[in-house]
């Protein structure tokens, strides 16, 4: 039997015999339900008439743009409400004393789950992994039902989505078993000639009779192959929970790196009496990481910069119900320019993506709260503070403990509580201790709002973090470290500006900066018509932004040039954003192309981007000069008497040119240009194509100002599952089959159905040629 388990702690792969744990997905086949449904818990409810859909299932991103939305700006203006979903679980009747619990990624949000009638228990937090026993409400036939409520408006600051929006999965196990979440990895010692992996593994003992226990624990390496391994008795009481803790020696183990993501896998057995009852895997990395004082981060001894960025959950036109795919082209091209790190604003995220960010070796601050118990929305999670923050985070944190990509838990948000030292240090108190208690390996942090507003830094609420983090105000932070040493300092959510990252970038003891945000999501927007905070390094749809090329010029180390038209001034980031007296517009003043709206006569200000020593700018094949790159990391500008044509920027290192970026001068539209990031479509829900669609003259160069009302079609056995355009005030669908180009682009995103044969995607205007790309 071959199971794949997307692990609450980590992927488990299990090639298990039969005496093995037995992990079954319970995404496909529940029936669906949008709206009230009195009774619709009990067994014998008539749901045949419901729609039936396969979780992870966002049902509001499928919804219209609505001004009366009770989300409001805040969620993106998408509906909210209740769902019912409904399933049946067809077991045997006799599992031989086996373990039965069933396990939920996420549920959007207030879910409450029955089986059978009997109500199981509820989560308000729709961010949290949970899981219910099921073992003692078994039946021959049984009925599972989850209630998701999302009524209760405002409740967010940003889009959350709504349903069973992640997995879903039940699992069998023998009495005797390895706890959920039970096994612990961490690696105090780690260096190139060795490492020591220190494991504790916890075990429940489900049975009726006391159990000698023998515990095996090897230590595959990359290749699969063992390494290393530790074998010992652990006495566990008949219904009881014991711990063991194994320390084991690694000789020269490859090492997880943000460069070389090495990753090892703990193989964990169970013996009784000599006869293997369970087995669980844990993916790992052997490496240390620390803050310092004076070095910043330091990874396997080296200093890194963390180079991050911030990011929501959702996943522009599939909502909150993200397939892996989409992730993994979004974090591509955040690497292409130059990310390092990842802070999870401002929840837990799905499982599957910090097992990504393990195998892309990306840095991440695993983030749990927006807020305490001072509300941001009336209907937010302050309301449930007290009564589950502890467990929520406690579950969290024993989720994520075993990614090497985690490197820092953040406990808040520009928590409103702070400005009250006497209620926000007993609180924070709190959190730091269930961080700690739970994984001793990692540091704490926050986000700090406006620390010298609330004295932060000297009423001692500061240093109650392992590590100081303070949004936007760069300055306070450097002083804070200044003003007391053995401070360590980050910077957990900052802007864009050239001032910030070179306060970063010339202070060792500056750990790195997060920025926000690193793409463009649904929801925070203040006024009708806009839909999206967009202050992404990547836009909705994932295509890169003027400011990515800027960042890119300044993180990333491959030889690059970026040229554009400026129109004005950036507008600066406000010092709170979010909290301006005047609305932060953010428009777009920077352009990608060579076509400005007057062709006649004038002047442009060119503006180019560059990592190399220097850069000459050509138009139409004459030399507007050669040019050093700043020191200071300022662009490079030329005032450019426009002429239609070819504009083009040159970049040189050692007298050799390193890189090239060219505009060209569009004429009118002609035809559609379709470019997809892969030729094979397997079957699977994570599995997706992006076909990326440019609207381009006859001679190929994209219109910027087309907006052609596009038109999909696909033939063999695959589905459109989202369109977008990045375009932060359209109102239409994502799930359609028709999409306007915005400045002359478009996205669609593909995945196979079942069923064998090539897919073709068909995309058509009127008065354009049109285009086609196959999947195999």
């Amino acid at each position: 039997m071959k199971a794949f388990f997307w692990g609450l702690a980590t992927a488990m792969w299990l090639v298990s015999p039969a005496w093995a744990r037995e992990v079954r997905s319970l995404d496909a086949g529940w029936s669906f339900f949008q709206g009230d449904a009195p009774g619709a818990e009990k067994p014998d409810f008539d749901s045949s008439g419901w729609r039936v859909v396969r979780v992870p299932h966002d049902w509001s991103i499928a919804g219209s743009f609505e001004k009366s939305a009770p989300t409001t700006g805040s969620g993106g203006w998408l509906p909210s409400g209740v769902a019912w979903y409904r399933k049946s679980l067809d077991l045997p009747e006799d599992l031989g004393g086996r373990r039965v619990w069933v396990e939920f990624d996420g549920v959007m949000a207030n879910s409450r789950v029955w089986l059978n009638g009997d109500l199981l228990g509820e989560r308000p937090n729709g961010y949290v992994s949970f899981r219910h026993d099921l073992t003692d409400r078994l039946k021959s036939a049984n009925v599972l039902v989850v209630k998701a409520d999302t009524s209760a408006q405002p409740a967010s600051r940003w889009y959350t989505g709504a349903g069973i929006y992640r997995h879903v999965r039940l699992v069998i196990a023998d009495p005797v078993h390895v706890a959920p979440w039970g096994v612990f990895v961490s690696t105090p010692v780690a260096d190139e000639s060795n490492a020591t992996v220190k494991v504790a593994t916890s075990v429940i003992n489900g049975g009726g009779e006391d159990r000698e226990i023998t515990i095996k624990s090897a230590v595959l390496g990359p290749d699969g192959k063992q390494v290393a391994a530790a074998e010992s008795a652990l006495s566990v009481a008949a219904g009881k929970t014991g711990e063991l803790v194994q320390d084991i020696a690694v000789p020269e183990p490859a090492l997880w790196d943000v460069e070389s993501p090495h990753l090892h896998q703990l193989v964990t057995t169970l013996f009784v009496a000599g006869k293997a009852v369970d087995e669980v895997r844990t993916p790992f990395g052997i490496r240390t990481a620390e803050f310092t004082t004076d070095r910043g981060f330091v990874l396997n001894g080296k200093r890194v910069k963390l180079k991050g960025v911030c990011l929501h959950h959702d996943g522009g036109a599939v909502g909150a119900a993200v397939p892996l795919g989409v992730w993994e082209r979004r974090l591509s091209k955040l690497r292409e320019l130059g990310v390092n790190a990842i802070r999870t604003a401002h929840n837990p995220v799905a499982p599957e993506f910090l097992d990504l960010c393990d195998r892309r070796g990306f840095l991440v601050m695993d983030e749990f709260f927006d807020c305490w118990t001072k509300g941001k929305n009336r209907h937010d999670y302050h309301l449930h503070f007290k009564k589950w923050a502890h467990t929520d985070l406690r579950d969290g944190i024993l989720r994520d403990r075993n990614h090497p990509s985690v490197v820092l838990y953040s406990v808040g948000n520009e928590i409103h509580d702070t400005p009250k030292p006497d209620l926000a240090k007993p609180i924070l108190k709190g959190l730091v201790d269930v961080c700690h208690a739970t994984d001793p390996t990692r540091p704490v942090t926050q986000a700090l709002f406006r620390p010298n507003v609330s004295g932060d830094f000297t009423n001692g609420l500061a240093d109650l973090l392992d590590v100081i983090g303070v949004n936007y105000r760069d300055a306070e932070l450097l002083q804070a470290w200044k003003d007391k040493p053995g401070r360590k300092i980050v910077g957990t959510e900052q802007g864009h500006d050239r001032s910030t990252w070179l306060e970063c970038r010339d202070h060792p003891q500056h750990a790195g900066q997060f920025l926000w945000v690193g793409i463009d999501y649904l929801g925070e927007a203040r006024t009708w018509p806009v839909t999206t905070f967009n202050a992404g390094l990547l836009d909705r749809a994932g295509f890169v932004q003027p400011r990515g090329v800027e960042r890119r010029s300044w993180w990333s180390e491959k030889p690059m040039v970026g040229v554009f038209r400026r129109l004005a001034a950036t507008e600066a980031t406000p010092a709170d954003p979010g909290y301006e007296a005047v609305e932060w517009k953010r428009r777009q003043v920077l352009f990608p192309d060579w076509t400005p709206a007057d062709r006649g006569p004038h002047r442009e200000n060119v503006e180019v981007y560059s990592n190399a020593a220097e850069v000459e700018l050509f138009l139409n094949g004459e030399s507007l000069g050669k040019r050093a790159t700043r020191k200071d990391a300022g662009a490079l500008n030329w005032k450019v008497d426009f002429a239609p044509g070819t504009l083009e920027a040159v970049a040189f290192t050692d007298g050799k040119e390193v890189a090239r970026d060219t505009l060209c001068t569009a004429g009118e539209p002609a035809k559609i240009v379709l470019s997809a990031d892969r030729s094979d479509l397997t079957v699977g829900w994570d599995q997706v194509a992006h076909v990326e669609l440019r609207v381009v003259d006859q001679a190929g160069t994209v219109v910027p100002s087309a907006s052609n009302k596009i038109h999909f079609a696909v033939e063999g056995p695959g589905a459109v599952i989202g369109v977008d355009n990045g375009s932060i005030v359209s109102h239409e669908r994502f799930q359609s089959m028709d999409r306007h180009a915005f400045q002359g682009r478009a996205l669609a995103i593909l995945r196979r159905g079942q069923g064998e044969g090539e897919i073709v995607l068909k995309a058509t205007a009127d008065g354009l040629e049109g285009a086609s790309v196959t999947f195999h």
